[in-house]
This record gives C-alpha cells, structure tokens and sequence, in this order.
C-alpha cells in the first residue's frame, strides 16, 4: 500500500493497550481472555473506543485511503460490531482471517516476530513464548470462523509447508543429475548445429550468447547453476511462478468432483479463464506473463526457460499461436528439450539421453483440473517442471 501511494495506516490496538494503562501497570490477568470479568471488559471498550476514533479522524479529517486495524477479532459479533460502527461513517470495512494449523509454524512465528514487541522487554524468550502462546490458546475455544455472508471478508490458509505448491527446496542428487545433462545435451546440440552451419558453407562466427531465465524457486535455480557455473548468464524472474490452484491445491481430482461438481462443469467448458475458487485461471496466468512475454520478443540472445510446466503451456502457446482451448493441454515430457520456431508454427525437439523412466511423463493424463489426481505424485523430489529453450533457429 504504501509503495503504490496509497495513504495508510496501521492502527495496532496493542499500542492503545499500553498507552492507556502507561508504563509499569500491568495487565489485567483476564484481559486476553474471552470470557473477561466486567471490569476488564469495560477497560477493554475504551482502548476500542479510542483506537476507532483515530482511525476516524485519519480516514475523515487526514484524507486516509485505508486504516489497517491491527487486532484480534475471534467472535463473529465483535466483527459485525466493528462493520456497523463503521458503515456508519460510510466506510467500508473487510476482515482477513489467516489460519495455521501446524504448531511448529506458530511457535516459529511467535519466537521470531511476537515476542519483540514492548510487552515482552526484558523477558527471557521462552517463558515469553509459553505465555504468547497461552493468550492464543485462551482463545482457540471461543474462535469463530468467518462465515458471515453479511460481511467482507479474505480467508489465508497458512498451514503445514510440506504439501502445499509453494513448498520449495534444493534438488535431490538425481535432480542435480538431470540438470546436468540438460546442460549436456543442450551444449552439445548448439555446438553441434554450429558445425553443420561451418559444413554447410555458412559462417563461422561464435554462437550467439545463451541466456537462462528461471523462476524465482530453488529448485529451478539450482537447475539452471549447472549452466551458470559454465559461463552463461542467468536471470531470475518472479513473474514466473506457477498457476495459483487456490483451494483445489491439496484435494485429489475425485474430491474436487465431488466438493466443486459447479466449477469442474465450469472449467471443462472453458479451461483457459476459468479459475478455481481463490486460484488463477491460465488467462491470469498470461496476463501476469505479459511483461516476461515483452521482454522476450526484445531478446538478441538464445534463451532457455526454465519454469513450472504452467508457465512453459502459456509462453509455448504464445509462441506457437496455439487457442486459447489448446494451452491447459499441452505436453512438456522431462525428457526433452523443445525449441519452438515460431514463424512456422514448428517445435523441434532434443532428447535428454538418460533419463529415468519414471520421471519421463508429463502432467498426468486426461486431467481438466489444474492438479494432479489422486495417488499421483511428483516422482523425484525437486524436479516438479519441465524445461524449454527458447530462441530462433
């Protein structure tokens, strides 16, 4: 918000806490807790009170554009509380509920962020931890999801990293084997073409420089070192994450079936735009690639990509005007190379020589969802996309 222009604020009703009842006071031993005594409750309406005043005067009288309200809100009713004081005022209010169930996440997050605040100076860090997380678990048998249909509201998952598609980590020593042979074969390919340019009779100026485009994960930068450790140049490129499969990320295809029969119906009738709840569409997809996509067409150098197999669907098809219907369709086995032309609409294709069976297919067949289906899983650990040079002949 603040590096688009946008003027905010954050209002962290900690701070109200602590400027009411000034330094050396301490806090009410319920304070935290739902169910408080009255004394307490009051203690706690007039911190409220004054935090929600000065998120007025700055959106009113300080021409704010958004006052962030910096808080826990566990029960359903203070939250329609908070969205009709303020729809009185004719501001518009939406909640964000981030839920994490996995402990070793929460405790991470307490002893590296939580326990830095004022009320925990001077405190040994894990006693502070212990009482942080008490106050959480004071709370966890009062919390009210949202569900409100009344309300505006943004639901962030953050649960166990292990199976979620922005897990990420360093190749496994197969991994770094097939990375060198791609770098292998794909050298030799060039050096090869080159000399048959020189037998040809055609000139036998060097080659031109091969750049190397990875997304921003591990495992495709690692992928992409091998290169980089023989001199050629790489670049990382944030845009180039994969598609976003939002809540269908760790269901099997047959519960999406039977969880979202409304979308499947949806997506199989146009798989290009249309985008599973909270995930993108390959048209988001395409749409975030389009600066990627600029870039590439000002490129002088030959240019490998090395991405996630929805990303190499989205630029092949640019590449090679394939439809809008074909793009979720199409096939990169790991165990190529593929060079597009696409002035003639024609790919050639270089076989990485020695490659496992069981890595060798693509996505799993006959899928019309964006993840793999039940039982299917990716055979190597750190090789989760295939790999596309791209460049002119």
């Amino acid at each position: 918000m603040f590096r688009l222009g946008v003027k905010t604020r954050v209002f962290h009703l900690g701070d109200y806490r602590r400027a009411t009842l000034g330094p050396g006071n301490d806090v009410p031993d319920d304070y935290f807790f739902v169910n408080a005594s009255e004394p307490t409750v009051h203690l706690r309406q007039v911190i409220l009170n004054k935090c929600l005043e000065d998120m007025y005067q700055f959106l009113h009288d300080d021409n704010g554009q958004v006052a962030i309200y910096d808080a826990v809100n566990p029960l359903s009713a203070g939250r329609r509380s908070l969205a009709e004081h303020f729809a009185d005022y004719e501001i518009q209010t939406l909640f964000i509920e981030s839920a994490c169930y996995d402990n070793k996440i929460v405790e991470e997050n307490v002893r590296n962020v939580k326990i830095s605040s004022p009320d925990y100076l001077g405190w040994n860090a894990d006693d502070a931890v212990k009482h942080y997380l008490a106050r959480i678990a004071a709370k966890i048998p009062h919390f009210e999801s949202m569900d409100e249909p009344d309300l505006n509201y943004i639901k962030a998952g953050t649960s166990s990293e292990e199976d979620s598609y922005k897990t990420d980590g360093p190749l496994s020593s197969e991994g770094e084997a097939y990375a060198k042979s791609l770098g292998d074969t794909l050298t030799r390919h060039r050096d090869q073409e080159r000399q048959d340019l020189i037998a040809r009779g055609g000139s036998d100026e060097p080659l031109r420089p091969l750049t190397v485009w990875t997304s921003t994960r591990c495992r495709a930068i690692e992928t992409a070192s091998y290169l980089q450790n023989r001199g050629f140049k790489v670049r990382q490129r944030a845009q180039m994450s994969q598609l976003n499969p939002g809540v269908c990320e760790k269901m099997s295809e047959r519960a999406i079936r039977w969880e979202y029969l409304d979308e499947i119906a949806k997506h199989e009738a146009d798989p290009y735009h249309h985008r599973y709840p909270r995930a993108e569409s390959y048209h988001d997809l395409a749409v975030r690639l389009e600066p990627i996509i600029l870039e590439l067409e000002r490129e002088r150098n030959d240019l490998l990509i090395i991405a996630h197999e929805s990303v190499l669907r989205v630029l092949y098809g640019y590449l090679m005007a394939c439809s809008t219907a074909d793009i979720p369709k199409l096939k990169f086995p790991r165990n190529e190379i593929i060079i597009p032309a696409s002035y003639n609409n024609e790919a050639k294709r270089i076989r990485i020589p020695d490659v496992p069976e069981e890595i060798i297919p693509d996505s799993p067949e006959d899928i019309s969802i964006p993840v793999p289906p039940s039982g299917w899983v990716s055979p190597m650990a750190g090789i989760g996309m295939p790999l596309q040079p791209i460049g002119e002949e």
